[in-house]
């Protein structure tokens, strides 16, 4: 029987959403898994449990910006906060979704390229704009892009998405999912490896 994927929910303004993007693949190649990328809003997700966005709470805000600059340095990862930090991401979710239904591959390759762009280089990524300069300096054709962020059938996809991923308990960024079984966090990949490697416990 063919083993199911490692589904990899995030939202694209989520800084530990980066750092993750940059190690899930590895962990699917090496256990045979696909990985399916999902990004999902996390302002709505936000509204349906009452949490802020981590580096904007008071105590846990400066702990967070400390431990993201820390865990780049450990993973040897460039890192900085975008401008107008925490961002829309609309945009970026929405052109992910339309390159996906025609080239998966191409769809990833923009994503990283997006996380790269806000938290390597400092890019704020939330407009139609900027999200289409991403792509054609990632090689893609930003008229294809352009045209998927307006689509009715790519909107509708990304509001199900998020609203799939609320009612699956799915309440931040990163969050994994494998063979029913839920990790939220950068942290917690090595946790999701040792699952994987032993059938869980």
């Amino acid at each position: 029987m063919t083993a199911g994927p490692i589904e990899f929910f995030f939202d694209f303004s989520s800084p530990y959403g980066y750092l993750a993007a940059h190690r899930i693949e590895e962990v699917g190649e090496a256990f045979g898994r696909k990985v399916l990328w999902r990004p999902i809003l996390l302002g709505a997700v936000f509204k349906a449990t009452g949490q802020t966005p981590l580096v904007s709470q008071p105590l846990r805000g400066p702990y967070h910006k400390h431990d993201l600059l820390r865990t780049a340095r450990r993973l040897k990862l460039p890192f900085c906060f975008p401008a107008d930090f925490p961002m829309a991401t609309i945009a970026a979710a929405r052109a992910f979704y339309a390159l996906e239904a025609q080239a998966p591959q191409d769809a990833k390759k923009l994503a990283l390229a997006l996380f790269d762009a806000a938290f390597a280089q400092g890019i704020n990524i939330s407009t139609r704009e900027s999200v289409l300069d991403v792509a054609e300096k990632a090689g893609l054709d930003p008229a294809a892009v352009a045209a998927g962020i307006e689509d009715g059938g790519v909107k509708q996809r990304l509001k199900d998405e998020t609203d799939g991923a609320i009612a699956r308990n799915i309440f931040g960024s990163p969050f994994f999912v494998v063979d029913g079984e839920m990790f939220w966090g950068n942290d917690r990949i090595p946790d999701l490896k040792d699952w994987l490697a032993t059938g869980g416990w």
